[in-house]
């Protein structure tokens, strides 16, 4: 069988009015390319997966979902699903503009980039329910991350197979694509989108979902910084309130030679937990430490990337 050159993965819930628009676009956006439109069908409860397949296309196809799992979970299975060498996600409620693949395709081909991420330069959405606090979650990921893309809940993208196989899509951690790209040293560029009013059906976002960006956050900077060196996080942290623990002690331990009674002193209390805090904290580092070396050596995994081998004298080479 052969592998086409783009697999195009739209994940749906409760999108039945919008299904047969959008593929329409989308096969008159790629016209004369070689690809496949997959969509994931996460759960939904009506018409969705009814009209999906309905739809009489030869290069559609549905992955259908036992139950609703969540936007993460949904791209995921997309994603192993596709079979092309370059795969797009996109939303499946008519914002985002098919028309714009061709064009992020060709930079991404063009220019050698691993992640090309859209930036709804400008966005057809409420001010206050999705404008702002979008803004405010790009703004946190953006100075805690480093990664600076502008956009992060843009879902057209456009990434190279081996990019998007390896991102590692758990939990809501989808609006975090650019930074789980980045963790494995991928060259990432954004450019301005189209982005359309929702005609049909309504959003699934609120206000909600700027406490679990918050949230993941941590995790994120956790695998940014310290994945493969947890020791590096815990064991610092614990030697640091092992030593003020440790010093607070022998201070009281001196009042107490020095004839004061130092009994029930919110500062013995103090310095005993710090002590305790940082043994529990080193012996962590010590344990996670141990976990990272079977999560890289089982699964044969590396902590380093190699984008590509360059060979200038190839004779030489048996």
């Amino acid at each position: 069988m052969k592998m086409p050159k783009l697999s195009v993965v739209v994940c749906v819930y409760n999108e039945e009015e919008n299904i047969e628009p959008l593929v329409h676009q989308i096969d008159a956006a790629l016209d004369g390319m070689d690809y496949e439109i997959v969509y994931v069908d996460d759960g939904s409860t009506d018409k969705t997966l009814t009209n999906l397949k309905a739809m009489d296309n030869p290069r559609l196809r549905v992955v259908e979902l036992r139950k609703n799992y969540g936007q993460s979970a949904a791209l995921a299975a997309g994603i192993e699903v596709a079979a092309g060498a370059f795969i797009v996600t996109m939303d499946g409620d008519l914002q985002n503009d098919p028309s714009d693949i061709p064009m992020m395709l060709e930079m991404a081909e063009r220019e050698d980039w691993d992640l090309v991420a859209g930036i709804r330069a400008n966005r057809q959405d409420g001010m206050f329910l999705r404008k702002i606090p979008s803004k405010i979650a790009n703004y946190i990921i953006q100075r805690s991350s480093g990664v600076y893309i502008k956009d992060y809940g843009c879902t057209l993208k456009v990434f190279r197979a081996e990019i998007a196989k390896e991102l590692g899509l758990y939990g809501e951690l989808h609006r975090f694509i650019p930074v789980l790209a980045n963790l494995e040293g991928a060259r990432i560029t954004q450019v301005d989108v189209k982005h359309h009013p929702r005609t049909f059906g309504t959003s699934k976002y609120g206000l909600g979902r700027t406490v679990k960006v918050v949230s993941d956050l941590l995790l994120m900077l956790f695998f940014k910084q310290y994945l493969s060196k947890p020791m590096h996080l815990f064991g610092n942290t614990g030697l640091v309130i092992f030593g003020v623990g440790l010093f607070i002690n022998f201070y009281l331990l001196v009042l107490k030679f020095m004839g004061q009674d130092i009994w029930g002193k919110p500062l013995l209390l103090l310095g005993l937990m710090l002590v305790l805090g940082g043994i529990q904290l080193v012996t962590i580092g010590i344990v996670v430490e141990i976990q990272m070396r079977t999560y890289y050596e089982s699964q044969g995994k590396t902590p380093y990337k190699i984008r590509r081998i360059h060979q200038s004298r190839p004779e030489y080479v048996e």
